[in-house]
């Protein structure tokens, strides 16, 4: 579905995308990782439970949030890839986070 335009392929680094070992160009966004790994899906609507997925990939829609090494709600399209990145599709609804806080 999505590939690199690039003509020449930089440097690569390994992440992990929904516990997946991926190879991805080095200095991509992690939105751009997710994508060419065929992984479109960043989270789930906390009301309807749909798929969502990068929109505007400028920082501006919040639609591309996943967990990145541990940290929940990372804008997908406004970071870049490091060696050994932990890449998470988030579910978040008002029963996870009520179970996170111990309610």
């Amino acid at each position: 579905m999505f590939r690199s335009l690039r003509e020449n392929v930089p440097e690569t680094v390994q992440v992990s995308v929904n516990g997946h070992p991926v190879q991805v160009p080095a200095r991509q966004t992690v939105w751009s990782a997710l994508a060419l790994s065929g992984q479109t899906v960043t989270r789930k609507s906390a009301l309807s439970g749909e798929d969502r997925s990068a929109y505007c990939t400028m920082g501006v829609c919040f639609e591309c949030l996943v967990e990145i090494d541990g940290e929940p709600n990372q804008q997908a399209c406004l970071r870049e890839v490091a060696p050994g990145m932990v890449i998470v599709s988030q579910n978040i609804t008002e029963f996870t986070m009520a179970d996170r806080d111990g309610l």
